[in-house]
């Protein structure tokens, strides 16, 4: 029997009620509506049980969207919902009002991968903001795609050590470019040296060339690795759904990463990478 898997990375928007800026002008089948009631037929196909919901725009419209969604399917345990972190004392506000009454938020992101300062999450402003959720036992999913994105992650990780940080998709191998990788297995190294980052094995389908004929040979080597540096106390997975849409179903995705974890772990490994960590990490 498969264990069941905690899906850490979700995502769910409706263009009929809330602005999403990245989606302004896209052509691909990500520009319609994603509702809950869509991915949730999938999960008993790959024995997803649990999920937790990400943010997909920097404001708090889009986080309270996915509060409802919460509230609505019994199968969502958390959210990694948005702060304005440029204005502590407003991140302060919120989460006194809105994160501490709320059971949901869990965690927090912001779209730094969009900014044009590559060391946006360096800013004073936000550094004060990170240590508020560092005090009120709040993580940080880090969405980042340049070197400064993971240095940023390293000096928040010496700066703050109580707040939890995770690397989504595994900050993004270029799993075809041989030299890139080199680069990313470096700086995936000095991450892992700090005890307070995590890696989500996500959103790694995309990455790959010819998306639709990818395979679990593309991502194995990704996959293995993370698993080696971190270990099975520090990695969790996540679907990025309906991103990872643009690499094939939910149900492939799913499936390639449960194969790779069973492939290399014990049972009682591949537990944790498939529900405990996501729980302890995410406090579901």
């Amino acid at each position: 029997m498969d264990l069941s898997i905690i899906d850490t990375h979700l995502h769910i928007w409706n263009l009929d009620k809330v602005y999403y800026s990245w989606l302004q002008g896209d052509t691909s089948i990500l520009a319609r509506n994603y509702l809950p009631s869509e991915i949730y037929p999938s999960f008993s196909k790959v024995n997803v049980t649990k999920a937790v919901l990400v943010q997909a725009e920097n404001h708090w419209e889009d986080t309270q969207f996915m509060l409802t969604a919460a509230e609505n399917n019994d199968w969502v345990k958390g959210v990694v919902g948005w702060l304005p972190l440029l204005d502590p004392n407003e991140t302060q506000r919120i989460i006194e009002t809105e994160f501490k009454k709320n059971p949901y938020l869990k965690g927090v992101r912001h779209l730094i991968h969009n900014e044009p300062d590559d060391n946006w999450l360096l800013q004073d402003k936000v550094m004060e903001s990170l240590k508020l959720l560092a005090h009120y036992q709040l993580t940080y999913d880090i969405v980042g795609v340049k070197e400064a994105h993971i240095q940023a992650a390293i000096k928040i990780a010496d700066t703050i050590p109580s707040l939890s940080l995770v690397l989504d998709h595994l900050y993004n191998p270029p799993l075809s470019n041989t030299k890139g990788m080199e680069q990313w297995r470096i700086k995936m190294k000095e991450a892992s040296q700090h005890k307070n980052i995590f890696a989500k094995i996500s959103g790694l389908g995309t990455q790959v060339g010819p998306v639709e004929t990818w395979t679990g040979q593309h991502v194995q080597p990704a996959v293995e690795y993370a698993l080696e540096l971190f270990g099975v106390d520090r990695c969790f997975c996540g679907g990025d759904w309906p991103v990872s849409l643009l690499a094939g179903s939910y149900e492939k995705t799913i499936q390639i990463y449960r194969s790779i974890i069973e492939n290399s772990l014990s049972l009682q490994d591949q537990e944790k990478v498939f529900n405990s960590n996501a729980s302890l990490f995410y406090k579901l």
